[in-house]
């Protein structure tokens, strides 16, 4: 089967446990340039995550259109400040901190609803002009946003959504959710008619299970554009866990059977959509790389 119909990826290529493990990047390998280089010669497809930590730049985004093959696919993870999370001033611009000033003087970080109106259309407006290179050179599948635990199903939650949606007219947007209120029940019927009746597509998690900010893995089509499989790893002991490096929370190596496993509702979903993508999150050292080119075998050969 064509890569160019199941894409198998990974989740950043730049994680600092990747790098310090020293079994991906060939000896030498250690600019920017020469490592999604490396990385576009083996894997057709990456999620960059650094636009959800800081706005991206438009400088970044030609740099990697420049230094991947012209069938290269990216997905691009949401600013934080945009899927409800909280977000500290560092994250932000230094002329929005400075304008910001006040609230963060008694506050330790800033959420969407508290943004003044012409701060959240200076950023919606910086945020598409950086990614706009990436959809103009045709490697732009997906805007992905990966809404907050606490996001939780609602009208309210909905109607944001479709904010953003509108902020970004003329972009594909892919929504993971991290409630289970989404998914619980007969609200999984209803998230899905959502989401098909506006274009967006589903993010199949997989994923620890047993928790409030895990959903289960629903194998469902919600956009004929564009189906994801989003692979976070099965550690249900670090799902939770607090500090620095999500690499800590990440720390899963799927075995071959798991990821055999997989192959099927892979196919089956890649024939009723345009495009298909598997992306590994699971980023401690290089178990996401590794686990990628598995899966990556495993579909050539079925």
């Amino acid at each position: 089967m064509s890569l160019h119909r199941i894409r198998v990826g990974t989740a950043s290529w730049t994680d600092p446990s990747l790098i310090q493990c020293k079994r991906f990047y060939p000896p030498g390998c250690t600019s920017a340039e020469g490592r999604l280089r490396y990385y576009a010669s083996r894997f057709p497809l990456v999620e960059v995550d650094s636009s959800y930590y800081a706005l991206p730049s438009a400088r970044n985004a030609h740099a990697w259109v420049e230094r991947t093959p012209d069938d290269f696919a990216f997905n691009l993870k949401a600013f934080r400040l945009f899927t409800g999370h909280q977000t500290p001033a560092k994250a932000l611009p230094r002329d929005v901190q400075q304008a910001l000033a006040g609230h963060f003087a008694t506050k330790k970080n800033l959420y969407y609803k508290d943004t003044p109106a012409e701060i959240r259309d200076l950023l919606w407006h910086r945020f598409e002009n950086a990614v706009r290179p990436l959809r103009d050179a045709g490697k732009l599948r997906a805007l992905h946003f990966q809404f907050a635990p606490w996001v939780t199903r609602s009208a309210r939650a909905k109607d944001h959504i479709l904010e953003c949606q509108q902020r970004l007219a003329g972009y594909h947007l892919a929504v993971e959710f991290r409630h289970r209120s989404w998914f619980e029940g007969e609200a999984a019927n209803d998230t899905l008619a959502f989401e098909r009746a506006h274009d967006l597509t589903h993010v199949v998690v997989d994923e620890p299970q047993g928790f409030d900010n895990s959903i289960p893995t629903v194998w469902a089509v919600t956009s004929p554009k564009l189906a994801i499989l989003r692979l976070h790893g099965r550690n249900a002991a670090t799902w939770n866990i607090g500090g620095e490096a999500a690499s800590d929370r990440f720390n899963y190596d799927y075995s071959d059977a798991e990821l055999g496993d997989l192959v099927a509702p892979l196919r089956e979903t890649a024939g009723q959509v345009g495009e298909t993508h598997a992306i590994f999150n699971n980023n401690y050292g290089d178990q996401g790389q590794r686990n990628a080119a598995t899966l990556q075998a495993l579909l050539d050969g079925a």
